[in-house]
């Protein structure tokens, strides 16, 4: 047959159609009793009708998909074919059901190497997705197993058949779309000679299912965030310095922003307020006024409806040690802390700043964030340690004074975006300010990073600044696209580890649900 000759429609079967489907049945279905009778199949299609599919070439039904709606409580767990199927054979399709049951998809042989099979299996994941059920189930023959009963039982059939040893034209092309085999059914359909009435249970998860009850409870999928590329400048007060604040949190939140991101230490000019010739004292004058601009953004958080990552300031502990810390200021009032864990030297010896010992993920209105102030972002195992708890966004102020140092931070964010599967946000600070010790030089091109796949930009970069130039940044992210590069992503960095061979752990403190715990590990 010429490809120039296929004419071919996706589309739901109809009552009409019975007759050539009864002729596809009984050639395909020869050795297992042939077609379902008319009233079958008209009951289903009354019933379900979106989920009868069928590809025509022209006027010729070439492939179909029938399929039911199952609880799928029940039918996860083993059961036979026989439990879908009730008197007169007609089949138990339970409109109330949360999954879809795969009953036949049948291929005319005719038409056997154009993938036919595969357009049905993705429309039914469609289905799946709009619907917003939990799972595709299916009881799948093993027609092959005939050949090697004698040899093998039938769980080392199915090991030799994930290894690709055997094939089986059914089992071979239900792994090959992403189906996995939760266990093996006996006496399934004991007629099934050919599979010894053995099958499948057979699994394809829908990865974006929501459940009822938490509709309303549900998180946003489309996060806008707004990145302020912040220019240090002389400040005649605190007041000042607010109100620069709180006009870029307004113009963030005017464009209906989830996240408004500042820079590490973009207050640090506050310091030419006093004598700068005793670099500490400097620093510890500077951490006094922490807890008003942690009380000011937070008022802006709630009046301008936005979270703000609040880039990071100087604070005094209990312990009268001081830390570099950023605090995600939330829109519902709640005020979150992260202190930078890894400390540069230039840090430790002019301010003598100590580094925190918490790792933590905040549960947000707008996805699971995770925020790392700048040097942190070059140690690679503090994104792992987040992505294990399911981060999504990972936001990093940064302060940098020259262009290679700005470069170790973008690279190692970039690569911790693409290993983590996550998006990254990196904000940074430009402007020369040689009045003040420490602020002389800035470099900063604030940007928006995600994983490198079909469904991002093709270098994995969403957005970015012009270097050097005080603006505001806006990027949206898909918070679905990340699910799904996690779970059918051309690879598949964090399912793919080797935890066989390694793991990562964080010592001393558990960061689960946002709370200070020991770890048992």
């Amino acid at each position: 047959m010429s490809l120039d000759d296929l004419h071919l429609n996706l589309r739901n079967l109809t009552s009409e159609d019975y007759p050539q489907l009864k002729t596809l049945m009984d050639a395909v279905y020869h050795d297992i009793g042939g077609a379902w009778p008319r009233h079958t199949i008209d009951k289903l299609i009354q019933e379900f009708p979106d989920g009868q599919i069928l590809i025509e070439d022209g006027d010729r039904i070439v492939g179909v998909a029938l399929t039911a709606l199952v609880d799928y409580d029940e039918f996860s767990n083993p059961h036979q074919y026989d439990d879908l199927i009730g008197s007169r054979e007609i089949i138990l399709n339970d409109p109330d059901g949360d999954a879809l049951y795969g009953l036949d998809v049948l291929i005319d042989p005719t038409y056997r190497g154009y993938r036919l099979g595969r357009r049905l299996y993705e429309a039914r994941k469609e289905l799946c997705r709009s619907m917003n059920l939990r799972a595709i189930l299916a009881g799948g023959r093993i027609p092959n197993y005939h050949e090697y009963a004698e040899a093998m039982s039938p769980a080392e059939y199915l090991e030799a058949v994930a290894r690709k040893e055997i094939h089986d034209p059914i089992l071979s092309f239900q792994l090959a779309n992403d189906f996995q085999v939760k266990r093996l059914l006996r006496k399934y359909l004991p007629e099934d000679e050919k599979s010894q009435g053995y099958a499948t249970l057979l699994e394809w998860n829908n990865i974006l299912f929501e459940p009822a009850e938490r509709v309303l409870e549900t998180r946003k999928t489309q996060v806008r965030v707004g990145a302020v590329q912040w220019q240090m400048r002389e400040f005649a007060s605190v007041e000042s310095v607010l109100q620069q604040v709180e006009y870029f949190v307004d113009a963030v939140a005017d464009y209906q922003s989830d996240f408004v991101v500042l820079p590490e230490l973009f207050n640090t000019p506050l310091m030419g307020l006093t004598d700068q010739s005793d670099q500490l004292a400097a620093i510890h004058f500077l951490a006094g006024f922490t807890e008003r601009f942690k009380t000011e953004i937070s008022r802006m958080a709630v009046s301008y409806n936005i979270n703000i990552v609040a880039g990071s300031m100087v604070e005094e502990g209990a312990d009268g040690k001081l830390y570099n810390v950023s605090y995600l200021c939330r829109r519902d009032g709640e005020i979150d802390r992260q202190a930078k864990l890894h400390i540069t030297p230039q840090e430790r010896r002019d301010w003598v700043v100590e580094g925190g010992d918490e790792l933590r993920v905040f549960d947000t209105d707008a996805g699971r964030v995770g925020i790392l102030i700048c040097y942190d972002v070059e140690f690679p195992e503090l994104p792992r340690l987040l992505a294990d708890q399911d981060m999504d966004i990972l936001f990093v102020p940064f302060w940098t004074d020259t262009k290679n140092s700005y470069l170790r931070v973008r690279h190692c964010a970039q690569a911790r975006a693409i290993e983590n599967e996550c998006y990254v946000v990196v904000c940074g600070s430009v402007g020369n300010v040689p009045s003040i010790e420490n602020l002389d030089i800035q470099y900063a091109q604030s940007s928006v990073f995600s994983p490198s796949d079909f469904a991002f930009p093709h270098d994995a970069v969403l957005s970015e600044t012009t270097p050097n130039t005080e603006m505001v940044m806006f990027s949206d992210l898909d918070l679905t696209r990340l699910k799904v590069v996690r779970s059918e992503g051309t690879v598949t960095n964090l399912k793919d580890r080797r935890q066989d061979l390694f793991d990562l752990r964080l010592r001393d403190w558990s960061w689960k649900s946002g709370s200070r715990q020991e770890d048992s590990h």
